[in-house]
C-alpha cells in the first residue's frame, strides 16, 4: 500500500506509470511529474475507470475515501461514472446555480440594497435546505417547509417576500429549459398575509419644529450631525443619502446628480439644493475627510456610513422606533407640501416615484427641474419657521400654467433643450399631464 513517503519520492519517466495503492486505487505518474489518482473497477463485465484527482491536492485519506465511495455504488449496481456525470447535471441545475445566474442578470437593473435583501434571504433561508437541490425536483410542500419556519419567528414579510423572490427564480428555470413550472403558485394563500404597517414619520408642523430644535441639538459625531440636518432638507431614500458622493454634488449649480444604478428605480435623480442644504455640504466639505464618500464610515474612508447611523441618531435624541425614522423625513415632506399646496406631481418627481400609468410615464419625460428648485427652497425655508417655533410659516405654493398651442409645424418637445428638462428659453415643459 502507499504511503506519503513513498509517493513523494516517485520519480517521473519516460513513459506513465501506475503504482497501486489496494481495491482499484493507484497512483497515474506522467512523464511531466503529475500524479494523478485513479480508481479501476469492472461494471457489466468491462473494466472501467474514473479519476479521483490530483496529488498532493486530493490526499491519500481523502483519495481512500472517495474510493471507497465509488465501491460502494459498485456493489448497489451503480455505475460511479454514470453517477458522476448525473451529479454534475444535477450541480449545474441546482437552485442555488440557477438563483445565482438570475441575481446576476438583475444586479444590472436592481439598486445595490435590493441586491443585497435578495441575497440575504436567499443565504440565509432557502440556500441552506434548498440550494444544492435539482430546481426541477423542488415540490411546493418542499419549500413550505423552508418558508415556515420564517414565518414562526414572526418574520411574515420576509416570508413573503422570500415566496416572490423563488417565484422569479423559478420563472427564470422555465424561460432557460431548467423546470417546467413555478410550483410557487401552489402556495398562493399558504402563508400568514402582511400587516402593513407604514414608517414612522412625524408630520404635524409643531412636531416637526420640535424635532428640528433636538436635531440642532444634537451631540455627536458632525458628520452624524450634518446627516441629520440634511435628512428633512433633500428626503431622499437613506441608502441614497448614506452612499452620496462628493463628484455627484455641484455646489456652484446647486443640484445633487444621483446616478442611475444608486436609485431604487434605476432612474437617474437630481435633487435641486436649497441654500441651506448648500451652507450644510459646504460646512460637511471643510472637515470631511479625505474619502469619495459625503458621509464615511467612522471605521474607513473607503466605506460609507452605516445604513442605521441616521435611525441611531434619533434614538439617541429620544424618538422610538414607533415616532420617527430615516424614512419617515420623506413621508413629512410628501405629507406636509401636499397640505400646503404644491402640485403633487412635482412632489413625486422629488420624490422618484415611479408612475403607476405605464401610458402616462412613457410620454411624461419633462423633470421640471426649476418647479422643483422654487419647491425645495420653499420647503427649506418652511422649515427653518417651524424650527424658530412659528405657527404661520405658509409658503406660497406652484400652481402650474395651462399649456399653450405649439405655432402650426412645432411640437412642444422640439422645444425641450437636453440640460435638465429645462426649455431652451429658461422655462419649463408644460404638459397636460401637470395642469
Amino acid at each position: 500500500m502507499l504511503s506519503d513517503t513513498k509517493i513523494r519520492s516517485l520519480k517521473p519517466r519516460e513513459k506513465a506509470y501506475k503504482v497501486s495503492d489496494d481495491c482499484g486505487l493507484y497512483l497515474l505518474m506522467n512523464p511531466n511529474g503529475s500524479r494523478w489518482w485513479r480508481f479501476k473497477y469492472y461494471f457489466g463485465g468491462k473494466e472501467c475507470g474514473i479519476s479521483l484527482g490530483v496529488y498532493p491536492d486530493v490526499a491519500l485519506k481523502y483519495a481512500r475515501e472517495q474510493r471507497e465511495e465509488a465501491r460502494q455504488l459498485v456493489v448497489r449496481g451503480i455505475d460511479p461514472s454514470v453517477q458522476r456525470r448525473t451529479n454534475k447535471i444535477a450541480l449545474e441545475n441546482s437552485f442555488k446555480r440557477i438563483a445565482e445566474e438570475w441575481l446576476a442578470l438583475q444586479s444590472k437593473k436592481l439598486a445595490e440594497i435590493t441586491m443585497s435583501k435578495a441575497r440575504w434571504i436567499l443565504n440565509a433561508f432557502i440556500y441552506p435546505r434548498l440550494g444544492s437541490r435539482p430546481i426541477a425536483e423542488i415540490t411546493a410542500p418542499e419549500l413550505l417547509t423552508v418558508l415556515r419556519p420564517i414565518e414562526a419567528r414572526g418574520m411574515h414579510e420576509t416570508a413573503h417576500r422570500a415566496l416572490q423572490r423563488c417565484s422569479q427564480i423559478f420563472r427564470y428555470a422555465i424561460a432557460t429549459g431548467r423546470a417546467t413550472r413555478d410550483i410557487t403558485s401552489d402556495l398562493r394563500g399558504a402563508l400568514a398575509p402582511v400587516v402593513v404597517e407604514n414608517r414612522a414619520a412625524i408630520t404635524e408642523p409643531q412636531k416637526i419644529g420640535t424635532l428640528l430644535r433636538s436635531i440642532g441639538a444634537y451631540v455627536g459625531h458632525p458628520t452624524t450631525a450634518i446627516a441629520l440636518k440634511l435628512s428633512p432638507l433633500v428626503f431622499v431614500r437613506p441608502s441614497e443619502l448614506r452612499a452620496a458622493e462628493w463628484s455627484e454634488i455641484d455646489l456652484n449649480a446647486a443640484k445633487w446628480r444621483i446616478p442611475a444604478e444608486r436609485m431604487k428605480m434605476r432612474e437617474r435623480h437630481i435633487v435641486p439644493l436649497s441654500t441651506q442644504a448648500v451652507a450644510l455640504l459646504r460646512d460637511l466639505r471643510s472637515i470631511a475627510r479625505k474619502s469619495r464618500y459625503i458621509f464615511p464610515s467612522l471605521q474607513s474612508r473607503d466605506r460609507p456610513m452605516s445604513v442605521n447611523t441616521v435611525n441611531a441618531a434619533l434614538r439617541r435624541l429620544g424618538y422610538a422606533r414607533g415616532e420617527m425614522t430615516a424614512h419617515g423625513f420623506r413621508a413629512m415632506a410628501c405629507t406636509c407640501l401636499n397640505e400646503l399646496g404644491w402640485h403633487p406631481d412635482l412632489i413625486e418627481l422629488q420624490l422618484a416615484h415611479a408612475e403607476r400609468n405605464k401610458v402616462r410615464a412613457a410620454y411624461n419625460r419633462a423633470e421640471r427641474l426649476a418647479d422643483r428648485s422654487k419647491m425645495m427652497q420653499a420647503w427649506a425655508d418652511y422649515l427653518d419657521g417651524l424650527r424658530a417655533g412659528k405657527r404661520e410659516t405658509t409658503p406660497t405654493p406652484i400652481h402650474s400654467p395651462q399649456p399653450t398651442a405649439p405655432p402650426r409645424g412645432q411640437t412642444n418637445h422640439q422645444n425641450i433643450s437636453r440640460k435638465d428638462g429645462e426649455m431652451q428659453d429658461g422655462t419649463v415643459p408644460q404638459m397636460e399631464l401637470f395642469s
